[in-house]
């Protein structure tokens, strides 16, 4: 599990190159924030994680391995509930945290980010580049 990427995955980098196209600047992987985001916005208090739907337990694609099943379950459960806490914290502090599967279309993820980010910012009149 050590050798799984932290940040840079496909669809993280698909989700990257949409955004900055459509003129959005953000940070990558801010380890002073809970969680470690794979993007944030400062301005809008925005986290954005894309979560892999195998390590999340998504409802359409996440599967259980048959191999040591108990271990697993565990393992993702206490997946669900890191990520409920970290969001918690996330909202204590004023951030909106925003989960999108990986599995998502990027240009309908890149949409909902912008609209979220324009929202924030009081921009909600201004397009994107």
């Amino acid at each position: 599990m050590s050798r799984m990427p932290r940040t840079g995955t496909k669809p993280e980098i698909a989700l990257r190159r949409e955004l900055h196209t459509r003129g959005l600047r953000f940070h990558v992987a801010r380890r002073d924030l809970p969680g470690t985001p794979d993007l944030s916005f400062s301005r809008a208090r925005l986290a954005v994680f894309v979560d892999g739907c195998f390590w999340h337990s998504c409802g359409l694609h996440g599967t259980l391995p048959t191999n040591n099943r108990e271990w697993w379950r565990a393992k993702l459960a206490g997946n669900i509930e890191r990520d409920r806490r970290k969001d918690m914290e996330l909202v204590a502090m004023d951030w909106l945290p925003v989960h999108f599967w990986e599995h998502e279309q990027v240009d309908g993820v890149a949409d909902a980010v912008d609209r979220l980010w324009r929202l924030r910012t009081g921009r909600l009149g201004e397009t994107s580049s």
